[in-house]
């Protein structure tokens, strides 16, 4: 029989990741360990599971370190109507590509995702690999890491399915080529691996959920909390349950999440955003924003977080956020507190900001105002930053933003003197992918008899009133609360196609381009001819040697 060959790190914590997750690496299961293992010598001991997790975890963190420049995160914000795809006037136009649904902007714009795809599945193999080998182990131990790596893999697949909607659905450690499997098929294993999780998941993990310090640990709630945003998108979109779970199903996991009193929203919005937050502080010189915000440990609200840190180099150690770079503003120049740094990509639709009311706390922390702010008069703006930028608005995206601090009075990337300090790899900021606030209000959606005073705790938090509930309203709420969250343009999608390609459609808005007028069009009917979904890379495709098809419309 032929043996695998793979290396495995230990389970030591690294820097300021509660997980413990190793450094990533281009091997299947990745990081370095003095002794080489096998699949032979290796799942051994219920020690060897837990070492087996840690490459699961540090893979799922590795479809965002390891560069691929469109993540799942940065890739929902520029499919949705919250962003354009901006970036700079010398750079390709492939995030028109994806913000446009029009191969068009850029024909040699054929492989957007395959290093993200190629990520996604070098952690499913490693998901596969523990649930494969350890699976039928009857420690309560072991089955809490199976039940975890279950789960990931079940994240992987939904983030996987909902870009592409048909891909090959793996579920051994198998390098062959396969079919793409159907959606229906894809959704019955997400569904089924993230009831194992619940089922499987030890309640000693559970009792800590919510704890700070246990930010980054599956739970079962956090499972629970996905399958019912599972069950939304996919009734949603495809007007049927998935197989093994009914919308019946899908209410009482989020209400368990909400009985068992695990979570609670942070009292206010802007103290869930490093760049927020860091405004009360007005540029003190004394002040990291690094160390007066909830970045490391998380918060109660935090019901899902994918976890990041600082300790990124460039031999193959990627553990910070890639996408934050991405998203920044600033074309490779610091140059207004407390923002720091970036690529500025993602530039804010007008539209959105005007959909904020003026008694809504949320615009301001979820928004930058450019020149509100004054960072249009801030040093270089013009001259280094606005001359290279390309489709400026005037707004970026606040909540995920690199950020700077004033050493010795000088301003700086707020991580420059951490470890590595590149602005590009070590931005360390967490994604939160499911907070409370949705918890309440895809209760609130799912027909919870508690819907009004669910959705009431939302919106009085931002606005000071309860609010009205009605499935309309709920909608608003939703872009309000979750903007340039990447849930957006995939409530969007499963609210309806065609609205969904309506609202995301310009007919000619203005932006800037080196300080020109740039018409932003993007056509409802591309939209609509690609159902929603993106491009399968075309590397795959002719990898597969014809295994493989285009998506429709691509």
């Amino acid at each position: 029989m032929k043996q695998s060959k793979f290396k495995i790190g230990t389970a030591a914590a690294l820097g300021l990741v509660a997980l413990g997750v190793a450094s990533c690496s281009e091997s299947f299961l990745d990081v370095e360990s003095k002794t080489e293992s096998t699949t032979a010598n290796f799942y051994q001991k219920d020690s060897d599971a837990y070492r087996a997790l840690i490459g699961c975890y540090d893979g799922w963190q590795c479809t965002v370190a390891s560069g691929p420049t469109f993540t799942f995160q940065h890739t929902s914000m520029l499919l949705s109507d919250e962003c354009f795809g901006a970036y700079g006037v010398s750079d390709a136009r492939n995030a028109q590509v994806i913000d446009r649904f029009d191969l068009g902007q850029d024909n040699s714009q054929v492989n957007l995702f395959n290093t993200l795809w190629e990520l996604y599945y070098k952690a499913i193999y490693r998901c596969n690999m523990l649930i494969n080998n350890m699976g039928g182990n009857e420690s309560e131990e072991v089955k809490n890491y199976v039940g975890q790596a279950k789960a990931i893999r079940a994240f992987c697949y939904f983030d996987m399915v909902r870009l592409f909607e048909r891909v090959p659905l793996v579920l051994t450690e198998t390098q062959e080529n396969i079919p793409q499997s159907e959606p229906a098929q894809t959704y019955a294993q997400i569904v089924s691996d993230l009831k194992s999780a619940i089922e499987s998941i030890s309640e000693a993990q559970n009792n800590n959920a919510g704890v700070p310090a246990y930010d980054g640990f599956i739970t079962k709630y956090s499972a629970e909390a996905m399958l019912a945003r599972v069950y939304l998108f996919y009734s949603g979109y495809y007007g049927s349950d998935p197989e093994g779970c009914s919308k019946a199903d899908a209410l009482a996991a989020v209400e368990d999440v909400i009985s068992s009193k695990k979570f609670d929203l942070v009292e206010n919005f802007k103290d869930l955003w490093p760049a927020s937050a860091a405004e009360a502080y007005n540029g003190a010189a004394d002040w990291s924003p690094l160390e007066h915000t909830t970045y490391e440990r998380g918060n109660k609200e935090c019901v899902l977080t994918l976890k990041f840190n600082y300790t990124a180099d460039y031999n193959g150690n990627n553990d910070g956020n890639r996408t934050i770079c991405q998203v920044s503003m600033g074309r490779g120049s610091v140059y207004a507190y407390p923002y720091g740094q970036g690529w500025s990509s993602c530039s804010v639709n007008p539209k959105l900001v005007n959909a904020f009311g003026s008694n809504d706390s949320r615009k301001s922390a979820s928004i930058i105002d450019c020149a509100g702010e004054g960072v249009e008069s801030a040093q270089d703006f013009v001259s280094k930053a606005l001359k290279d930028q390309r489709e400026y608005t005037g707004y970026f995206n606040k909540k995920f933003t690199a950020l700077a601090e004033y050493k010795n009075g000088t301003l700086q990337s707020a991580i420059q003197d951490l470890m590595a300090g590149d602005w590009q790899i070590s931005q360390c900021q967490d994604y939160v992918i499911i907070r409370y606030a949705d918890v309440l209000l895809m209760a609130a959606e799912l027909g919870s008899s508690n819907a009004s005073d669910y959705f009431g705790k939302v919106h009085s938090r931002a606005t000071g009133s309860n609010g009205t509930y009605s499935l309309e309203n709920l909608k608003s709420e939703r872009r309000l609360e979750f903007a340039f969250e990447g849930i957006r343009y995939w409530d969007l999608l499963r609210w309806g196609l065609q609205d969904a390609a309506n609202t995301i459609a310009e007919s000619g808005l203005v932006t800037k381009t080196a300080g020109n007028d740039d018409v932003v069009v993007i056509d409802a009917a591309n939209i609509t001819a690609k159902r929603g979904f993106m491009q399968i890379p075309q590397t795959q495709i002719s990898l597969s040697n014809g295994v493989l098809t285009q998506n429709q419309g691509w």
